[in-house]
């Protein structure tokens, strides 16, 4: 049986195909749900249409697949955001199907559950509007916090300048509190993470075959926020392995990937293809 899962996210909606424990493809396309949100604590009314479009129409595609359960979930800039129901409200009307708000804590548990699949490590998840860190052994959280830190809300804050923005990212990164995870297998998962993979296997098509796998170490991650941060949005663009629409807003999540690694002594990171998106489906559907 086919599976759709679909991710509201703050700067993009995913939409994941699942059949026989293997993803068949994933597709996604950039709303920016959360954008202004730092600033008024409310979804945008243009922002909700069009994210609530974009969620509509991969239902359709989901259904046009056969999909026998269509899963959709949302995330920190849905969860935080003060008129949340209207945007849950203009999806049931436009496709009669319900999405699932989901806590932090519920992210970071669908993040890990789609990376590691039960193996020991940790992950590290940027995303628009929040940043989850997790780890475990033995199937056992060991530490899990969720940070209201993004590649969006930062952006919306402080632009695309190197200072503010560490000095934007750097109260919700102390709310990490102390744990040391030098010792583990970590692994990214999200936009940014496959940004940088395919920026730095420099992939004119992208390639999730590539992506998924590439070791990023800590330095060259800082080497990476800084040169982007350095070019204008155009020249960022025209990177060899940029999505495009990223490229504002990547290298401010660049450096808050850097930020995050240097916080828990992480050196390198694994980037992984396989993430909440399987992580939910594995916990509605009972493993992949």
């Amino acid at each position: 049986m086919k599976i759709s899962a679909i991710d509201v996210g703050s700067n993009s909606v995913r939409h994941a195909l699942v059949a026989d424990g293997k993803t068949l493809y994933k597709r996604l396309a950039t709303t920016r749900l959360g954008e202004g949100l730092a600033f008024t604590g409310r979804l945008k009314d243009e922002a909700i249409e069009r994210t609530a479009l974009a969620v509509a129409g991969f239902v359709e595609d989901a259904r046009a697949e056969d999909s026998g359960h269509i899963y959709v979930f949302a995330t920190a800039a849905v969860r935080s955001a003060l008129n949340r129901n209207e945007f849950l409200k203009r999806v049931k009307e436009l496709c009669g199907v319900d999405v699932d708000v989901v806590s932090g804590n519920e992210e970071a548990r669908l993040g890990i559950l789609g990376a590691l699949r039960g193996r020991d490590g940790g992950i590290i998840d940027v995303g628009g509007a929040s940043t989850e860190v997790t780890v475990q052994r033995g199937g056992q959280a060991l530490y899990s916090h969720s940070a209201d830190v993004g590649t969006v809300r930062l952006h919306d804050i402080a632009g695309r300048n190197l200072k503010k923005l560490q000095e934007a990212a750097a109260p919700e990164i102390e709310r990490y509190g102390n744990f040391d995870a030098s010792e583990f297998d970590m692994y990214a998962i999200g936009g940014t993470a496959t940004t940088l993979a395919s920026v730095k296997n420099k992939l004119k098509v992208y390639d999730p075959s590539v992506t998924d796998g590439t070791v990023l170490q800590i330095d060259e991650i800082y080497e990476m926020a800084r040169y982007m941060l350095s070019l204008s949005v155009d020249e960022c663009r025209n990177i060899t392995g940029m999505e495009p629409r990223r490229a504002d807003v990547i290298g401010g999540g660049c450096l808050l990937t850097y930020l995050v690694m240097k916080h828990f002594n992480v050196e390198k990171i694994t980037v992984s293809e396989s993430d909440n998106l399987e992580g939910y489906v594995m916990l509605k559907e009972g493993g992949l």
